[in-house]
């Protein structure tokens, strides 16, 4: 009779082993980990170069002043060959005879050509006026920026601040275009009226004085004449000698002065150049200063 197994010494007992199954077979090629982004001491670094600052760029110009002063004519007269995008028309009304950028009519048109071709040669570019460059931006943006799905009829349109903000936007590429002219050596004027504003003075009392007239709202957020003066090596205001007596009349003969340097009376700023120049002699006289 056989003994059962549990009453065996463990040295003849039995033992089984149970073989785990074997996967299915996989299809495909196999599996590889997922590849880890370069940790930032792993990333291939490119090495600074250094150079002199170039001394071939061009001067950046703000020229404004009251209408009828002479800002086109010193334009005009820069020296070299001077080509004008004149916005306003004058230059055949003042008989004068620079070549001027045909076909500029709106805002797409001015950009277009700033960044177009055929530039070469041409010393010095000027927008007659940025005062009218801005109201093409304007246009520009009524036409393009929908108010609530609308068309927008003004800057109100887009509710309270919104509308400042969206000009804004559209005005500021236009100084990379012309920084581009700037970068290769040609000088850039931007002509402009004048406006009267009041300066905030966390010193004391406000005051009143002659400044560009482009946008600018009173918080100073989104002002294209702040941002356009940032931009410009020289910020010039072009205005008549006056005098003013106790009972408040003015007189003058017709002399005029460019002012290059912050007054009270106007906002203007300039590097390396005087802070008053009379305006009398000839126009390279004034531009040898200047340039």
């Amino acid at each position: 009779m056989p003994i059962p197994m549990e009453q065996l010494p463990p040295s003849d007992r039995m033992t089984t082993t149970t073989t785990p199954p074997k996967p299915p077979p996989r299809f495909g090629p196999p599996r590889t980990a997922a590849p880890t982004a370069p940790t930032p001491l792993q990333r291939e670094t490119k090495s600074v170069s250094f150079a002199k600052p170039s001394k071939k760029t061009g001067c950046k110009i703000v020229l404004y002043g009251p209408g009828g002063i002479g800002k086109t004519t010193l334009a005009a007269n820069l020296p070299g060959r001077t080509v004008f995008i004149d916005l306003e028309g004058s230059l055949g009304r003042l008989g004068l005879e620079n070549e001027v950028v045909s076909g500029v009519d709106t805002w797409a048109d001015l950009r277009a050509a700033l960044q177009g071709g055929g530039w070469d040669g041409v010393d010095s570019v000027v927008i007659d006026s940025v005062t009218r460059a801005e109201e093409l931006a304007v246009a520009h943006t009524l036409e393009n920026v929908k108010a609530d799905g609308m068309v927008a009829t003004s800057i109100e349109s887009y509710g309270y601040g919104k509308g400042y903000t969206h000009v804004f936007e559209t005005f500021m590429p236009l100084l990379g275009d012309i920084e581009r002219h700037s970068r290769v050596g040609r000088n850039v004027v931007l002509i402009c009226h004048d406006c009267t504003a009041n300066v905030p003075n966390p010193a004391g009392e406000d005051w009143l004085r002659y400044e560009p007239r482009l946008m600018a709202p009173s918080s100073g957020k989104n002002s294209i004449r702040l941002r356009v003066r940032e931009w410009a090596d020289h910020v010039l205001f072009l205005n008549y000698d006056i005098d003013v007596n106790k009972d408040g009349k003015g007189r003058g003969n017709g002399s005029r002065t460019i002012y290059a340097a912050e007054f009270p009376f106007c906002m203007a700023k300039g590097r390396n150049i005087p802070e008053q120049i009379v305006v009398g002699g000839e126009a390279d006289e004034i531009w040898g200063q200047i340039l």
